[in-house]
Order: C-alpha cells, then structure tokens, then sequence
C-alpha cells in the first residue's frame, strides 16, 4: 500500500461537506430536539412532533410575515431546553435558543430553564425565520426581530461569497457555530474553524465572542449563509516547501493512532502520516504499541506533496531523545583515578 493508497483510505483531507438542505436540518435540529416542559403530548420527543396543522389562512399570514420581514409580537406559552415556544394564532412556534437574546445557550441547564421559564406569559417581538406547512414547522428570532422591519432582506441582497464581516457568535455546536451578521444568521461548519484538527467548536470561539469571517455561499431563496473561519488564515501548505524538505528531521505531536500508521502534527494545520512500515523495524500488532495519542515524536520527511497536501515521515533510524536530554553515564570503578 502506497502512501496515497493510505492517505484515500483514511479520507486524511476530506472537502468540506456540502452545505446541503440535509446538513442546515440537522444544525437546526440539534437545537429543536429537546424534552419538553409545557407540552404533554410532546414528553420525550422532538418539537418537529408539535402538532402544527393549524389554519391554512395562518401559513399565508406566517409567510407574508417570512417575506415582508416584519416583526410580529407574540405570546410566549412554553419552553423546552431547546428554546421557546409561542403562539402564532392556530400555530405553534419555535424559537431556537441561539435566537433569543437574553438566554446564553451555555448556560448551566437549570439557569437556563429557570430563564426560559420566567419568559411564559410575556410577549416578544419576533421574525418568521422559517415556515414549512407540510412539516408544520415555524422557527421565529428575536434576534433578528432586533435588525428591524427588512434587514434581512437587504442583507442577504448585499452578502456576496468572498467578503469578510464581522458578527457574534451566538451559538456553538458540536458540528457548527452561529454567527449573528446583523439580522441574518451564518453557520461556521467545524471544517471550516481551523486548518488543524478542531475536537469542538467551543475550543476555537466562544459564545458572545466579535469575530470576523469570510462568506463562503449565500443561498437567499432559504436565507443560508455559510460562513469560514479558516479562510482568513494562513494555510501552512503553502510554503511547506520552503519550509521542509526530503530528509529534514523534525519534531511533532502524535495526532491519532490507526491500524495503518500515525498522524502527527507539526505545526497547526500541517500533519504528516507515518506508515505502519515506518515505525521501524519489526512487526507490531497495532501502531499503538509504539505511539500514543499527545506524545511529542522526532520524525524524518520522507515525501512532501503540498499539492495533494500529503506529508510522509518516518521513525527509522530516529532517536527519541537528543544528546543534551540523555542520562549521564556512569563510570565503572575501573575508570576511576586512584587516590
């Protein structure tokens, strides 16, 4: 098995995914899919289980609100760990938790319940963000009601791939970050949050946070904006050939173990593979018996392909440890001076 064959295998440099209409669901749905406080016949379920028939006269109203982008208020009637839930005449609507601005979505579960319960009762000023009669689904913002009558529209006119803007972040998931652009809500896939490896969101941003972004796609007809981080940061393939070569010796970090070798990162960003026939010699019954996951490791470059951003390297032959860090030796009696 050759070094590409691996690096095809283990899919080392995946695109990011496709921004589909499956993919914003899902974002969407981590938020919704909660257990509810107010609705007995929902216990235990998703809000996407509400029963929203409601009046066909209402899905025309909720939808001449959705296109003129007006603020409408409405009563709030229950709360879920996932956000509100309001009145919209026959309908029932939902507002996310990263929506709401008073609610920080990382708060403690029981601060955030007992905030989301004290809402009952109170009106709010909202915007239809997303109707969809034949699932019965309705998703409201009170963030975006703030941007006024219109905003959306006209932002979402002005937003062009390839332009940076700032915003806050206003959410984190494990798979994504919300990003308020003043009326209009993008999503950061954790693909696009750093040229390295990212374990959650949360290690990159944080809620709250001012950050600026660079627009990946506009897609007006569903208002989706996606949105990169990475992108306005160096990519460190580069100049990893200015930087590296054939044979240099480096030091870097074991990123993960597989059963066909190792990835080590040597600087953010820039990870390398070491193939199972270049841990040395001998045969091992896992990669793992030689390398560990944090453990710091001197390599050898043996194939630089910035093109495909591929980095081969090897153990062979490379001592873990440097002269200054070896033990002393100790001196037999027999090397001693006499007194």
């Amino acid at each position: 098995m050759t070094l590409d064959d691996v690096t095809n295998e283990v899919g080392e440099h995946e695109e990011a995914p496709v921004l589909d209409e499956s993919w914003w669901d899902a974002v969407l749905e981590e938020e919704e899919h909660q257990v509810d406080h107010s609705e007995p016949e929902i216990q235990g379920g998703s809000d996407r289980r509400i029963i929203n028939q409601g009046d066909p006269e209402d899905w025309i109203w909720a939808r001449e609100l959705y296109q003129e982008d007006e603020v409408v208020d409405l009563p709030i009637v229950g709360f879920n760990r996932g956000g509100l839930l309001v009145e919209a005449r026959s309908l029932r609507g939902f507002v996310p938790l990263s929506h709401l601005m008073n609610v920080q979505p990382d708060l403690k579960d029981e601060l955030r319940l007992k905030m989301l319960e004290g809402q009952v009762g109170k009106q709010m000023g909202l915007k239809v963000i997303e109707f969809d009669p034949e699932r019965g689904r309705l998703v409201l913002s009170q963030r975006a009601a703030l941007a006024g009558p219109g905003r959306r529209v006209e932002l979402l006119t002005s937003l062009n791939p390839g332009d940076r803007v700032q915003g806050e972040v206003t959410n984190i998931t494990r798979f994504g970050v919300f990003v308020d652009l003043g009326g209009v809500e993008g999503l950061i896939h954790v693909s696009e949050l750093s040229w390295g490896r990212v374990g959650h969101p949360s290690d990159v941003v944080e809620c709250g946070q001012e950050i600026e972004v660079q627009i990946i796609s506009v897609d007006r007809e569903q208002d989706r904006v996606a949105l990169s981080l990475k992108e306005l940061l160096p990519d460190p393939w580069e100049k990893v050939d200015e930087q590296y070569s054939i044979g240099q010796i480096v030091e870097g970090v074991v990123a993960n173990v597989v059963k066909f070798g190792a990835f080590i990162g040597i600087e953010e960003g820039l990870e390398g593979l070491i193939h199972v026939s270049e841990l040395g010699d001998g045969s091992f019954l896992h990669p793992r018996n030689v390398l560990h996951e944090g453990e710091q490791v001197r390599v050898r470059i043996i194939h630089i392909d910035a093109a495909d951003r591929r980095l081969g390297l090897s153990l062979r032959g490379i001592p873990q440890t440097t002269p200054e860090e070896s033990e002393p030796e100790i001196e037999s009696s027999a090397s001693l001076p006499a007194l």
